[in-house]
């Protein structure tokens, strides 16, 4: 399973401690660059800001039986 706090995360405007996300969650307001930047982008400022992101879901295989449930 993947963390959200894992080292090697691709940097985004839509996760980085210094932008807020608008209503439309395409882009973000940024403090540093002062401008309206592309949630996908990001600039030399990034700093990476876990809560703000969202993992994706895991799917679970549902082709169990019912002995997969007994003792």
């Amino acid at each position: 399973m993947r963390s959200i706090f894992r080292k090697d995360i691709d940097p985004q405007c839509a996760y980085c401690e210094h932008g807020t996300t608008t209503a439309d969650t395409s882009t973000v307001l940024c403090k540093k660059q002062g401008a309206v930047m592309q949630s996908f982008s990001h600039c030399k400022k990034f700093k990476y800001d876990p809560l703000k992101r969202t993992p994706k879901s895991v799917s679970l295989v549902s082709n169990y039986s019912k002995e997969d449930f007994s003792l």
